[in-house]
This record gives C-alpha cells, structure tokens and sequence, in this order.
C-alpha cells in the first residue's frame, strides 16, 4: 500500500485524546462513561488503553516493514533504544508527580509500573518477535499467551479484589509492594497482566499485517470488520467464565477490546480513506501525529496544575457557569484535551513530528 491511510492517523488520535479526557476528569464527581470500571465490567473509558496498544501493534508492523523484518544491529538498536527512552520517560513522569511534592529521591518507591513502561515492554517484545518469529506463528504465541495467562487467572484467583490475588503477589515479589501502584491491591498496569497486554498488541500487529496486504483495500477492510466481529463475538461469549477486567488485562478483555478496534479501524478507512469524508478529522489527526508526546505533555501539565492547585480555581469557576457537577467535571477535561489539541496543532502546522 503506497499511501499512508489517514485512518490510522485518525484511530490513534482518537485514542490518545480520549486517555488525556479521562485521566483529566475536573472534579470528584464524573459521568460513568468517563470513568474506568471498578473491577468487572466495561465502559467506554476502558476502550482507550487497549485502542492504543492495538494501533500500536498496526504502527509496529508499518514500522519493521520498511526493513522488510529482518534483524539487523541498527533496527535492534532502534528498537532497545525507544523501549529504554519510552521508559525512562514514564518513570521519569513518576519522579517529576514526587518532586512537586517535596520528595525529590524517592527511588526506594518509585512505581515502575504505568502506562508508559506497559507501552514500552508490549512494543520491545512485539517488534523483537516480529524480527526473529515467522508471522504464521505470531497468532499461536498469542493464543498460547492467552491460553496460559487463562489459565493463571483462573487457578491463581484472578478476579479476587485483594491482596491474595496471585497476580498482585507475583508482582509484589517481582518488583516489591512499594514500586507497585499503591490505590489498590492489583496493579493496573503490572508486570504479569502485560503478558495479556503483549498478546493484545500481537492482534494488533497481525491486523497491521492484514490492512497492509496486496489485495484491494475494499476486501482488506471487509476481512478486518470480519475479523474484529469474530474477536468480539468470541470475547463476549467467553464472558460469563471470564468477565471482562481492565484492572487485570483479562483475556476476554483482550478479545472484546481488539474486536471493536479493528471494526472501528475498518469502518474509519472506508468513509475516510475511500469515501473521503476527511473535514470531521482533523482534529483527532493532530493527536495521531504526536501522540505520546502529547500524551506525556498532558500527565506533565496535570501535574504542574496539582502542584499549584490551580484545578479547584478553575473548576469552581466552571460550576459557576454549569451547576451541574458531573458536567462541569466533563466540559474541565474536554477544555483540558482541547488545550493539549491545540500545542498539537501547532506542531502539526509546523511539521513537527515528536518520535519517542
């Protein structure tokens, strides 16, 4: 496929304004919608981590295809050295939230753990797999991934809330209680649920595959509606045994969330990169172009707004305005991505494209 599909672009941006909208929420108060599952369950903000990883296993493939997958010490060094800068930069997000508060060596409990470095090890072992694997094999790794990360759930105590759950204690040993996120007793973003985040990504990345095929991009996007329908149809039925779980990165999760991607990334290429309906777009485009550096602008900017408690000021003076908590909380975060859309536009008029 010789040109770049702007859908790609679009998907991704629409992922990453939607992670700024809901880690920005304005008060205590917030629209369901807006706010992730406590445990089981899924809700529309829950869909925005596991969009991104999916685009990023697509990205992956984009990426490694210009090298035709081959393994060489330059594409190596690339890889290590983005895995090494992507985390260095959520760990270093970490440290700058604890000098604001006065802590300026906390390395005995810095969380190591997080989005970023849950970013950072998916890309590293995808991309080394994409190099040194068949892709016929890729879909088993994935499944056998699945299959085993089912398996540890379900005889671990998997979806137990609390600190006997055998995921939390892996991670406790692995990485010590106090580099663990501390608000709960199962850590979001740990290390074990990553092996299901790093499954997840594979999906991604054999989608990535399936849209960059040599057949016409009418069938491609038909066979990736087909595909994620498939996935989700799958994901849901699994459900009663295995319910959907952010917090824990449950295998259903995984099949649900990579089957709405992919549709919503087929139904996004056909109006956009066939019928060209481009005006609604921009937008989101300016998101996709920068986006984990308008990610990380926004976990930085947040906490310079804490830092100087300069939240409550302007969300007072919203209710002002909106009586309404719960939408006044809303309208602060989309003001929120709004403002972080508009550093990103004028790095998109520029041509500036901030690779981390």
């Amino acid at each position: 496929m010789k040109n770049r599909l702007l859908s790609l672009d679009v998907l991704r941006g629409i992922t990453v304004a939607g992670m700024i909208v809901v880690n920005n929420a304005g008060g205590r108060l917030s629209y369901d919608s807006l706010r992730h599952s406590a445990w089981n369950g899924l809700t529309p903000c829950d869909l925005v981590f596991p969009f991104f990883l999916f685009i990023m296993g697509i990205s992956t493939y984009i990426a490694l295809r210009k090298f035709q997958f081959q393994p060489s010490a330059p594409v190596i060094r690339k890889i290590l050295r983005r895995t090494v800068l992507i985390l260095l930069i959520g760990w270093g997000i970490h440290w700058f939230e604890h000098i604001c508060e006065g802590d300026f060596l906390p390395f005995d409990h810095l969380r190591l753990t997080g989005v970023l470095p849950r970013i950072a090890l998916c890309y590293c072992v995808v991309s080394l797999l994409a190099l040194y694997v068949r892709h016929r094999a890729l879909g088993w790794i994935a499944a056998l991934l699945l299959v085993g990360y089912t398996l540890l759930v379900c005889l671990g105590g998997g979806y137990i809330a609390d600190e006997n759950n055998l995921l939390g204690i892996i991670d406790r040993q692995l990485l010590g209680a106090e580099h663990l996120y501390h608000k709960s007793p199962i850590d979001p973003e740990g290390l074990i649920s990553t092996l299901s985040a790093i499954a997840h990504t594979l999906i991604g990345f054999l989608c990535g595959k399936l849209i960059l095929g040599d057949e016409p991009l009418e069938k491609k996007i038909l066979h990736l509606f087909i595909v994620g329908f498939l996935l989700m149809s799958v994901g849901f039925l699994l459900t009663e045994a295995l319910p959907l779980n952010k917090r824990i990165w449950s295998p259903t999760f995984v099949l649900v969330t990579c089957g709405l991607a992919a549709m919503l990334q087929a139904t996004l290429t056909y109006f956009i990169d066939i019928r060209g309906k481009k005006e609604w777009c921009r937008f989101f485009e300016v998101f996709g172009v920068n986006p984990l550096f308008l990610y990380v602008l926004s976990e930085v900017a947040a906490i310079v707004i804490g830092t100087f408690e300069l939240k409550p000021v302007v969300y007072s003076g919203l209710q002002a305005c909106i009586p309404d908590p719960y939408l006044a909380s809303a309208v602060y975060s989309l003001a929120f991505a709004a403002i972080m859309g508009g550093c990103g536009y004028v790095l998109y008029k520029k041509k500036i494209y901030i690779k981390i």
